[in-house]
């Protein structure tokens, strides 16, 4: 395999986490377009919420997510979709991520190119992170505002929820989808001991970064049915800045407040060896690291 092949990541999320068999139709889109390979796959039914991670070169990537996100229309009825994740759309997000010999700007034509062809198909798309054309879009908690239901409202009437491309008005099934550049993101589930779902909301509000929380750190508190646990889920966008180990300790303090233990953890989709390696050495407590260098713990490839 030559050492100039270009591999993208990608993450599409999709709104629908009951029905098994709709996000493997989904998934099949991705599965069947060649020079594709499925890394992971998750879904559960309190988020009602399907996250897809697959690598490919990034004419295979671009060609995959259009196809999923045309079936994702197909299947899923956005008028009748209830989660407790934040969501404006069938697929709700489409992000870009360079994995070897890509560039953040070849991923950003990647974006452009998903906003043009799903613009075609009568989906408003509005464009985050790297690929914003709006200092305040490049956060997506600025462009979900009020989810699916609140968007639905404005998007026809006020300029600041005009997409960056397609309708303004959204798709009689799908909604609305955001796409664009990014780093790898790192999504962390954190359990606690306790079924007050009242905790889990005021420790992720103590980490949220716009909560007066941690740079880099998206969290929310959420109730899991049938558990004896809530949930603090938290979305980091910087990874190398924030590590995972300093949102963990923060939520543990918070926690403590309320005499609430964490009782596990869970990760969301694969992370970047580094993302765990940094914490490990934090953890070990180790006085030289250098031997935690990720080139000296794996060998990359990717088959497919």
């Amino acid at each position: 395999m030559s050492e100039k092949r270009k591999i993208v990541e990608s993450v599409p999320n999709y709104s629908e986490g009951t029905d098994g068999k709709i996000v493997e139709a989904i998934v099949d889109e991705i599965r069947n377009t060649s020079k594709t390979r499925i890394v992971d796959i998750q879904y559960d039914s309190d988020y009602n919420r399907a996250v897809i991670t697959f690598v490919g070169e990034p004419e295979a990537v671009l060609k995959a997510n259009i196809a999923a996100s045309k079936k994702a229309i197909e299947l899923i009825d956005m008028k009748k979709h209830k989660g407790q994740h934040p969501r404006i759309g069938a697929t709700d997000v489409v992000p870009f991520v360079p994995a070897q010999n890509m560039t953040m700007e070849e991923c950003n034509e990647l974006a452009k190119r998903y906003a043009k062809a799903m613009a075609k198909e009568g989906v408003p798309i509005y464009l985050y992170e790297e690929t914003a054309t709006k200092p305040e879009r490049r956060n997506i908690d600025n462009i979900r505002v009020g989810d699916y239901e609140g968007l639905r409202k404005t998007i026809e009437t006020n300029p600041d929820h005009k997409p960056d491309f397609g309708p303004s008005k959204f798709h009689p099934r799908g909604g609305a989808t955001v796409t664009g550049a990014r780093m790898p993101l790192v999504c962390l589930n954190i359990n606690l001991g306790t079924t007050d779902v009242k905790v889990a909301k005021r420790v992720a509000r103590r980490i949220h970064l716009a909560s007066g929380g941690l740079v880099n750190i998206k969290a929310m508190g959420t109730a899991i049915d049938g558990e004896d646990f809530v949930q603090v889920g938290i979305s980091n966008i910087n990874y190398k800045k924030t590590p995972m180990y300093r949102q963990l300790e923060l939520a543990r303090i918070e926690a403590a407040r309320y005499g609430v233990p964490i009782i596990g953890t869970e990760l969301v989709g694969p992370i970047p060896l580094e993302a765990a390696l940094n914490s490990l050495e934090y953890y070990l407590q180790l006085v030289n690291p250098k031997h935690l260098k990720e080139e000296n713990l794996i060998e990359h490839y990717f088959d497919f």
